[in-house]
């Protein structure tokens, strides 16, 4: 008996956060229909208002201590004072130093997300779509990439335009200098600190635009890689087989967040990816396995159990696996709805990133290591680093509460980069990072920042093995392609917030390393500032079960100059399932 409605085959529930199936008006209609309200202002709160209120305080509070309070302290504690404030410091260095780096850095980077990044990249690229409307066809590679330059320039422009206006229009209410009498007003203060935060942020919106901008301007433009080189006669030559954005689901027949039915239900094409990458081991022995993130869809337990569930099957293959995080491992916070929001304070966050962290230790905790922080050289291997925190892990897991959490902050920072060293002293290794910035809120969970302290201990890295390849390999994209679209929603990446400065970091690199990528679903492999970089496409995503995928296995080799050459790739396709009905069509 064919049932009317076939249930493997998926309904309009399946489609609730699709970006494939739903425009992003009507997602973000449901967004505000379904989200919590009183979540939502305690966010603000704790997220925007607080910060707010002591940014544009803050002068006026130092003035008012300055002026009034210093020199009488400073009467009574004259010999007391200085070695106070002075051990006072100390202690917050030794005890709290690097985790309130950390908290600075991801809450400079995360205004950043907020106000600069969207901003300046639906300017930048809705400037460049006009630019190549223009641009004949067939124009040259230099005037394409001076379209792009000035394109970034004259974002950056309009950003800081756009904040001195701000700027001109809040600074009449605004205020300096204070005295005691202003703390017997409260909310005359609370109205003078937003009209001093609105300038402030404004101000720095004016110098990061133009600093984006120029950034952007003056860097060298991505290109498409222009060939392969040939095939070097002698040497080494080691396969790598790249995948990515697997996402997998914890149901039989589940049905992917992005995707909804637009997209291959089940895990049954992850499957056929292994048999493929099976056979062509058996074929010619693969070097390196490695997965760019987002492997599970949501990063709940089951869909980490099924990871490991499709891969034991092939232990040679397993030997050989390296995985890193992507944001849809971390950041999703309810794959049924994207409305639904976390706070700051939550642990579920932490919890997600134990998953991650247990899943890694079990398929390569052996192998890699951790950057020891103190010396800059390879410390414990990932199995071992865990193991040193295992019952408190184990408890949280267990418990989740607010506290064991915090106990655990430091775990996930300090646990990347991971690294497999090289087998030998002129080999290839990988460095595996964490590119996901910290989000509470599944509608924007997808930016991406690599912190300093990751990009310092990828240079000390390369410094201890100065004779050795690498590959980089990270889930967000550092830069746009340079592909035309025929869409402003195919413009609009969500890439590393950082992503200028990070390709910069790297390019000392040049050479040495290949920077290997997710999160686009696309295929793209090219160059920026001396880098190569490769983007690999899903081989899950974005088309049903009745359309074949692909993947590739990438050939690394030396050049006759010495350096790290991409050579032609291998491109593995996986046919369709015929078989399979074909699910319900598009909306109009």
């Amino acid at each position: 008996m064919r049932p009317i409605v076939d249930p493997r085959q998926g309904d309009v529930e399946d489609d609730a956060s699709s970006t494939k199936r739903r425009t992003l008006i009507s997602l973000a209609g449901s967004l505000l229909a379904e989200i919590s309200l009183p979540k939502l202002i305690a966010a603000w709160a704790i997220l925007i208002v607080l910060p707010a209120l002591l940014l544009g305080a803050g002068p006026l509070l130092a003035s008012i201590w300055i002026s009034s309070v210093s020199s009488k302290a400073a009467e009574i504690y004259t010999g007391l004072l200085a070695p106070i404030l002075l051990a006072i410091l100390i202690a917050i260095g030794w005890f709290g130093g690097k985790p309130l780096w950390r908290l600075i850095e991801a809450n400079f980077w995360s205004l950043n997300a907020l106000a600069v990044q969207p901003a300046y990249a639906l300017s930048r690229e809705a400037l460049r779509q006009l630019a190549e409307r223009f641009l004949p066809a067939d124009v040259d590679q230099r005037s394409r990439d001076f379209a792009r330059a000035a394109s970034a320039a004259v974002a950056g422009l309009l950003i800081c335009g756009v904040s001195v206006w701000i700027i001109a229009l809040a600074w009449p209410n605004t205020r300096w200098t204070g005295s005691l009498a202003d703390l017997s007003s409260p909310s005359n203060l609370v109205h003078i600190a937003l009209h001093n935060s609105v300038v402030i942020v404004a101000a720095y919106l004016a110098v990061a635009g133009l600093v984006w901008g120029l950034a952007d301007t003056v860097m060298p433009q991505p290109r498409d890689l222009p060939r392969y080189p040939p095939t070097p006669s002698t040497g080494r030559i080691w396969r790598v087989a790249h995948l990515s954005d697997i996402h997998v689901v914890g149901e039989r027949f589940g049905f992917r967040i992005e995707g909804g039915r637009s997209g291959p239900r089940g895990n049954e094409r992850l499957k056929q990816t292994l048999a493929k990458l099976d056979a062509e081991h058996k074929e010619r022995p693969l070097d390196i396995i490695l997965i760019t993130g987002d492997i599970t869809d949501a990063g709940r337990s089951p869909e980490w159990a099924e990871f490991i569930d499709a891969l034991s099957p092939y232990p040679h293959l397993a030997a050989l696996t390296v995985i890193l995080p992507g944001n849809h491992d971390l950041n999703v916070v309810d794959r049924a709805n994207p409305a639904r929001l976390d706070l700051p304070t939550s642990p579920k966050r932490r919890l997600r990133e134990i998953r991650a962290l247990s899943t890694m230790a079990s398929v390569q905790g052996k192998r890699v290591h951790v950057v020891d922080d103190a010396t800059g050289k390879l410390g414990a291997t990932l199995e071992e680093f865990l193991e040193a925190h295992a019952e408190k892990i184990a408890e949280f897991s267990d418990r989740g509460t607010v506290r064991l959490s915090w106990d655990l902050a430091g775990l996930w920072p300090e646990a990347f980069p991971m690294v497999l060293p090289p087998e030998k002293e002129d080999g290839i290794g990988v460095i595996l990072l964490d590119s996901t910035a910290e989000t509470h809120f599944s509608f924007t969970n997808a930016l991406g920042l690599v912190t300093e302290e990751q990009t310092r201990a990828i240079e000390k890295v390369v410094a201890q093995f100065p004779n050795a390849r690498w590959i980089l390999a990270l889930h967000h994209h550092m830069v746009e392609y340079p592909k035309a679209a025929k869409a402003m929603s195919e413009r609009i990446g969500t890439a590393l917030v950082n992503g200028t400065w990070f390709v910069r970091r790297m390019q000392r690199l040049s050479g040495k390393a290949i920077v290997m990528h997710g999160h686009r679903h696309i295929d793209w492999i090219g160059m920026c500032g001396g880098l190569v970089i490769v983007s690999a496409p899903s081989p899950v995503m974005d088309v049903t079960n009745d359309r074949d995928t692909y993947f590739y296995i990438h050939r690394l080799g030396i050049g006759t100059d010495g350096h790290l050459a991409l050579l032609e790739p291998k491109r593995i396709d996986l046919p369709a399932d015929n078989d399979s009905p074909v699910a319900a069509p598009m909306p109009n």
